[in-house]
């Protein structure tokens, strides 16, 4: 495709990123929008410094003021991603208390109940227990601040989730060890599953 200037193929990197939901290969982001990896490499050096602060000369020259912005552009398991910057966490937890009172769907339920039991876990393992895709499911619970992401796998690049201390205190324990067994909900081992023929 072609640009017809450099600030809408930022503008476009920027639309990609604040979608994505995992992060994302250099590769993948030159290949979608057909671009060279290393002028996408610089698009993005250009926004982590815009979201940072840096400005350049010309734009200082121009009377930019800088600003940190509240979000930030990270590099993580083997792409980029946007993420709330650390010391505005707080404001977003604030948003998400005040602006979610909702229950959760059973699909949600469900979810959290996989990941409280077997974390960590990736997506797609949670996906395959449930035999759903859960990606919407796992972004709410992000979102509520339910669950958290614990570690990005250097091999795969899936990103691993557990419980928050927030899920502690909605659910009035200490810890995860106070969770009932699962036991007693699971089909007997020696049950008999033969049906008639």
């Amino acid at each position: 495709m072609a640009f017809e200037n450099e600030h809408e193929l930022y503008s476009a990197v920027e639309a990609i990123l604040m979608v994505a939901d995992q992060p994302l290969s250099l590769s993948a982001l030159a290949a979608a929008l057909d671009r060279p990896v290393a002028e996408i490499r610089t698009v993005l050096n250009h926004l982590r410094d815009e979201y940072d602060g840096k400005l350049s000369a010309e734009a200082i020259a121009a009377g930019a003021v800088a600003r940190e912005h509240g979000y930030e552009l990270r590099e993580v398991g083997g792409g980029f991603r946007l993420y709330v910057r650390e010391n505005f966490d707080w404001a977003v937890r604030l948003f998400l208390e005040n602006d979610n009172p909702t229950k959760l769907s059973q699909a949600a339920l469900e979810t959290l109940a996989v990941i409280a039991y077997k974390q960590p876990i990736s997506r797609g393992q949670v996906a395959s227990i449930r035999a759903v895709n859960v990606d919407s499911v796992v972004r709410t619970l992000l979102s509520r601040g339910l669950i958290s992401e614990l570690y990005t796998d250097s091999e795969s690049g899936a990103i691993h989730y557990g419980t928050s201390p927030l899920l502690l205190e909605k659910l009035g324990i200490n810890s995860l060890d106070e969770l009932p067994l699962i036991s007693p909900f699971l089909p007997d081992a020696m049950s008999d599953f033969n049906v008639e023929l």
